[in-house]
């Protein structure tokens, strides 16, 4: 079935993307988005190469999510909806509290207010939910059974002791974590996101809408913002690396992320809007693979053929868990899809693509500037 399928938020990193990817399949494209200067530029239709990609592709709204009268404009003729319009951003979330509610809770709920008082012909909503809703995800104890650990201390951390810990236990064995896990996310980014899902995943099915709700993993890849300094640490660590400078590296290093490349990202998106199985579903969007931080790095040297000088610091944010790795065993079960490019493989793809890009500016240490004069940064 043809669809028209407005995603909002759609001129971003995964956006464009996604949209082509519908398109290529023959279905139409709206894009809502407000263009933002953290990721676009002052002048977005000469700083933004992402805005540009969509020449010809989609049809370009300019407005915000907060606003009826913008997602009325929007959503004239639309089937299907992919929610991705979000701030994004665990530590500026933590001192920029109101504007991230606003945005990306507020959003979604004049969205759904929207559909619900409106006559639009939309069956299907993705929402674009985050790995962030888990916290610290899940453990196995030492005698094998499955926990869900609390957020790390402070004091714990400050002793430089960045291991997961539940009281009365002995040491805890990272598992995957997977769609039933408990939620309690430990910034306030990953509470919105976890209303977002929640609003949608509760309201939408009452209005006759069929919901979807792909918990995205770290998305990176060609694309990414090498502007915005607080998501990212491919980007930022590329920009440091072409600056030359040296790499501050929190926490002990050992620190892990599950990083999932942009084009698996867009194909479980795409299944997620157009397949009729992946309706009512909740599913992680990862590659089930853990990446320490200093892996990270290593894979950045090697992909740019160049070092730097590297210090691993003991430096910590206070909202940042400690590991996360997704089980994508419901993505494959359902819509019969895993992910498919390995981090070595991504890595290459996306320093080549960097090359081609200006050296940004050192936005990055400003951002860790602002949290330290808050105390967000020890």
């Amino acid at each position: 079935m043809v669809e028209h399928v407005l995603i909002t938020g759609g001129a971003g990193f995964i956006g464009t993307r996604l949209a082509r990817r519908l398109v290529a399949d023959g279905h139409t494209v709206t894009v809502l988005d407000a263009l933002i200067p953290q990721v676009h530029g002052d002048d977005p239709e000469r700083t933004s190469p992402l805005l540009r990609s969509l020449d010809g592709i989609a049809e370009v709204v300019r407005g915000t999510v907060t606003s009826a009268d913008d997602l009325r404009r929007a959503l004239a003729g639309t089937t299907a909806i992919v929610h991705l319009a979000a701030e994004t951003g665990t530590g500026q979330s933590m001192y920029e509290i109101e504007r991230y509610v606003q945005t990306n809770v507020g959003g979604t709920a004049t969205l759904l207010d929207v559909l619900a008082s409106g006559d639009f012909p939309v069956r299907r909503l993705v929402i674009a939910s985050s790995r962030s809703i888990y916290g610290e995800g899940s453990y196995r104890t030492e005698d094998g059974r499955i926990v869900h650990p609390p957020h790390r201390a402070d004091a714990d951390m400050a002793a430089g002791d960045f291991d997961v810990h539940l009281s009365g236990e002995g040491p805890l064995t990272l598992i995957a974590t997977n769609e039933d896990a408990t939620l309690h996310p430990s910034s306030v980014y990953g509470i919105t996101k976890q209303m977002q899902e929640s609003l949608i995943m509760t309201v939408a099915p009452t209005i006759g809408i069929e919901p979807v709700a792909l918990r995205y993993q770290n998305v990176y890849g060609p694309g990414q913002s090498l502007k915005n300094p607080y998501t990212g640490i491919l980007s930022i660590f590329s920009t440091l690396i072409r600056q030359g400078k040296e790499i501050n590296i929190f926490e002990d290093g050992q620190e892990s992320r599950d990083f999932v490349y942009i084009d698996d990202v867009a194909e479980a998106t795409f299944l997620a809007t157009t397949r009729a199985e992946a309706a009512g579903h909740v599913f992680n969007v990862g590659s089930g693979v853990a990446t320490t931080v200093l892996d990270v790095v290593h894979a950045l040297f090697a992909a740019y053929g160049t070092e730097v000088a590297t210090r691993v610091s003991g430096n910590y944010r206070l909202g940042d868990i400690r590991h996360n790795v997704a089980d994508t065993s419901r993505l494959r079960d359902v819509l019969g899809f895993t992910p498919v490019v390995a981090f070595a493989d991504g890595v290459r793809e996306f320093a080549q693509w960097v090359l081609s890009e200006p050296v940004e500016g050192d936005a990055y240490q400003r951002s860790l500037d602002e949290m330290a004069a808050r105390n967000l940064l020890k």
